[in-house]
């Protein structure tokens, strides 16, 4: 627990104080954000602020983990630093997204299929490093198998398995890419279900399948507390980061922190084994998802659309919601999809067999 808590408050101090520095540096340096002409009129008034914040994100979530270790010498896991390379990794792409956005002073950077390429790279890596480094119990990261609450079903098989998350990781990525949209929304949303991933991860060490005696539905789950301490060491850079990324935002985390933040919550749906509950969890990022799914399906079909825009959050900013009200009510819908997956993985725990 004490790992825990320093490496959250390593990574808050990290992120606020950062923060600040970083927004002088990129703005010196005019790496300020470009702002699509098709979108709300009122989000005209962000051209300019600075972007590429999820560098400090990532910088502070790596920096609180290690600082964590090193001042308790609690040792480090691998599937904790595997899940911080698919940060890390997934981050590095983003960061060339936005640097050629800026470079290039355009609303694309990397064409589609690079950036498609470069999570399915950092992805495929992650999942087959995921399946060996056992630990003192034997215990992977993770194994070839889906999961929901726990694995579920026979093992798939070492290359379906690898193609299952790469797509799982892609997925995640590109939804919390999509929700960061609006001032603050997909940095607060992540750090809601970033901290459902502690909770978790805790709950997990303390019905480990390895501790003596067994407990009655144990968790045959590698390195529970250190995941939890890469959970707890995003949502402090998270926290941290939101202070001015909250609306009206003076930084934008951009896809360096959309694809990196996308990447820590589908490495951790991996190695706690819940990678289905996930889409529980994050039940905020699929509805915006699917809202565009939706969107562009409905209309090349019809050519008509079902909402005002795509994704979601600027459909009822075009209704006249205020951007702050948008903001919060789906910090709410996010808090209430976390509330029904935690819900649940506590109910199947109270389900003994027998």
């Amino acid at each position: 627990m004490k790992t825990i808590l320093l490496a959250a408050g390593i990574s808050l101090v990290l992120s606020l104080f950062g923060t600040p520095l970083a927004i002088r540096l990129f703005a010196r340096r005019g790496y300020g954000q470009l702002i699509r002409e098709e979108g709300p009129e009122s989000h005209l008034t962000k051209r300019g602020t600075p972007t590429m914040g999820g560098t400090v994100i990532v910088v502070a979530s790596v920096a609180g983990y290690l600082g964590g270790h090193l001042l308790t010498d609690d040792p480090m896991s691998a599937s904790g630093l595997l899940v911080l390379m698919l940060m890390a990794g997934l981050g590095l792409v983003g960061f060339l997204d936005d640097f050629i956005k800026i470079y290039k002073q355009r609303s694309l950077g990397l064409r589609s299929g690079a950036k498609l390429a470069g999570q399915a790279v950092v992805g495929a890596l992650f999942a087959v490093l995921v399946l060996h480094y056992p630990d003192n119990y034997d215990l992977t990261p993770a194994d070839a198998h889906i999961s929901f609450l726990r694995d579920v079903g026979p093992a798939i098989g070492v290359v379906p398995f690898v193609f299952w998350i790469v797509l799982m990781i892609a997925g995640w990525s590109n939804a919390v890419n999509l929700t960061d949209g609006l001032d603050g929304l997909a940095t607060g949303s992540a750090t809601l279900v970033l901290a459902a991933y502690v909770l978790i991860a805790n709950w997990q060490l303390r019905n480990d399948c390895t501790n003596a005696p067994i407990v009655a539905h144990c968790y045959a789950v590698a390195s529970p507390l250190d995941l939890a301490v890469v959970a707890a060491a995003a949502v402090g850079a998270c926290f941290g980061f939101l202070w001015w990324n909250a609306p009206p935002a003076r930084i934008f985390m951009g896809d360096t922190g959309s694809l990196a933040l996308g990447g820590v919550l589908a490495g951790l749906a991996v190695c706690t084994k819940t990678q289905l509950l996930l889409v529980i969890l994050g039940g905020l990022f699929v509805i915006i998802t699917l809202s565009v799914i939706i969107q562009v399906g409905f209309f090349k079909m019809t050519g008509r659309r079902v909402f005002r825009m795509a994704p979601l959050q600027h459909h009822f900013e075009l209704l006249g919601w205020a951007e702050t009200t948008v903001v919060v009510r789906f910090w709410l819908v996010c808090g209430l999809c976390i509330a029904l997956g935690l819900g649940i993985f506590y109910v199947e725990w109270l389900q003994v067999p027998g």
